[in-house]
């Protein structure tokens, strides 16, 4: 009899089982049925088509289906009841899964967050409020043209007066929003120069002020001044302002005009941050680690993980906050069932929390268990992913990439309640189509292996780490930290 072959899919891709179970008879009936159709027009080969297809193979051969049969005879002979249960797999049924669906909403946030100075502009504003009403006119009263969610980014075309801005919020489109909610993008460089141009300018803090021809409050009132308008008074004293009006000039009382400038987002371009990369090989390599942390704590060094400084990134499209200058971020890899419960037994008696990155191919009942990685989080440490199988991601196709990369961040999402949103390329593995890929799949952050201590914006989805070595002291590792 011809023999009838069947592909594996790739190795990246997860297997699926479809066990045989349910009443005796039916199993018998159902393994006759199979093998039944599986044999009949034998000389066809059946494959799996496609760029995703490779070269392993299997075969079923005659006594492959002789051995079935005896043990269908088998199972029907024990459906009396013997109390022998008796479970037969058949060979895996291969097919390409879908990646699985995420939850993408916060993508753009993290382009946003990524983006290098170029996303900082001479009139660029992002939204800073939940989210603002752009309208047809300066007036909340006026129709509503569209909503703005926090982080959306605006050109201002001008300040209407300190309440309302005109704004660009996509090509040809413009409208109006309440300045109050949005913020002007700025380098640390160019902070003051931006806060020059506002120099002087003033607006009503009142309903409105009244001109006077004179500096005094029984001069002749040329006209008044509605609340939050603007004006650029000529010359001022402690009482009264000297400014220009109506092609004239008149005085109004200072007590009623306050300096005017907008709300600014100082972007923080450059972080000095070492990130220390220990890789475990086993369990005996903690008391190594333990002592690194030790002795950075003595040096005065904050431990970090990832998640503490995700927050903190989230934290700078809203408000100027700054980073420690003397944070180091403590990541592990390696982590797997045999030294699971060690890694978190040994770091937590130092109280010394880091992120874990896990290859998800890992976590099961016999292996990492639910149970685990939620002592883990318990315990202070952030888990993020180290992809699915370990592969190296330069090597697989798109699709095989896409799975994943998607495949473990929900694995672990789905297991943790947490947002995962960090990735360690499996062997260091990255090139730009992987860090597409992986900003596509949701990731803010990626690791790679190059040793530096200076991270830029641009560089998140390829962020520098040090790998460190058990055989470094902890004395190497504070030089490592300080740069020198």
């Amino acid at each position: 009899m011809t023999r009838k072959s069947f592909r594996r899919r790739p190795a990246a891709f997860r297997r699926r089982r479809l066990p045989l179970r349910g009443a005796r008879p039916l199993v018998a009936f159902l393994l006759v049925a199979c093998f039944g159709i599986l044999f009949a027009g034998c000389a066809r080969t059946v494959t799996i088509k496609g760029p995703e297809a490779q070269e392993e193979e299997f075969t079923f051969t005659e006594e492959d289906i002789a051995q079935f049969r005896e043990l269908t005879s088998e199972e029907e002979g024990e459906s009396t009841g013997t109390g022998l249960a008796l479970r037969l797999d058949l060979r895996e049924v291969e097919s390409v899964e879908k990646p699985p669906v995420l939850d993408l909403s916060l993508v753009e946030t993290y382009e946003s967050i990524r983006s290098g100075p170029a996303a900082v502009g001479p009139n660029l504003y992002r939204v800073t409020n939940e989210f603002v009403n752009v309208r047809e006119s300066p007036t909340i009263t006026a129709p509503l043209v569209m909503r703005l969610d926090r982080g959306a980014l605006v050109t201002l075309v001008e300040f209407i007066n300190a309440a309302w801005a005109k704004v660009e919020y996509a090509a040809g489109k413009q409208g109006y929003i309440v300045s109050r909610y949005i913020a002007k993008l700025a380098t640390e460089e160019k902070l003051t120069a931006d806060k020059e141009q506002f120099k002087g300018l003033y607006f009503v803090n009142f309903g409105f002020v009244n001109v006077r021809k004179e500096p005094n409050a029984q001069s002749e009132k040329l006209g008044e001044l509605p609340g939050q308008s603007f004006v650029r008074p000529l010359s001022m004293d402690e009482v009264w302002a000297r400014i220009p009006f109506q092609g004239k000039e008149g005085y109004v009382a200072v007590q009623y005009l306050s300096p005017f400038l907008p709300n600014f987002l100082v972007r923080q371009e450059k972080y000095m941050l070492p990130i220390l990369h220990y890789t475990l090989a086993d369990d005996t390599q903690l008391p190594a680690l333990r002592a690194h942390v030790a002795r950075l704590r003595a040096e005065g060094f904050k431990i970090l993980t990832l998640r503490a400084f995700y927050d903190l990134l989230l934290a700078q499209e809203q408000r100027d906050v700054r980073l420690d200058p003397k944070s180091v971020v403590l990541v592990i890899s390696g982590i797997t069932p045999g030294n699971a419960r060690a890694v978190s037994e040994g770091l937590l008696a130092d109280t010394i929390r880091a992120t874990l990155f896990i290859e998800t191919r890992h976590i099961g009942l016999s292996g990492i268990t639910e149970k685990m990685l939620l002592t883990l989080i318990a315990n202070g440490h952030d888990l993020e992913s180290a992809g699915h199988t370990g592969d190296d991601l330069r090597s697989l196709t798109n699709a095989q990439l896409e799975l994943e990369l998607k495949q473990s961040r929900k694995i672990l999402e789905d297991l943790t309640g947490k947002t995962v949103f960090a990735i360690a390329y499996p062997q260091g593995g990255v090139n730009e189509r992987v860090m597409q890929k992986a900003s596509e799949a949701g990731y803010l952050l990626g690791l790679s292996n190059v040793p530096e201590r200076t991270v830029t914006r641009a560089q998140f989805l390829r962020l520098p780490s040090f790998t460190i070595s058990f055989g470094l002291t902890a004395d190497d590792i504070v030089k490592i930290a300080r740069g020198t």
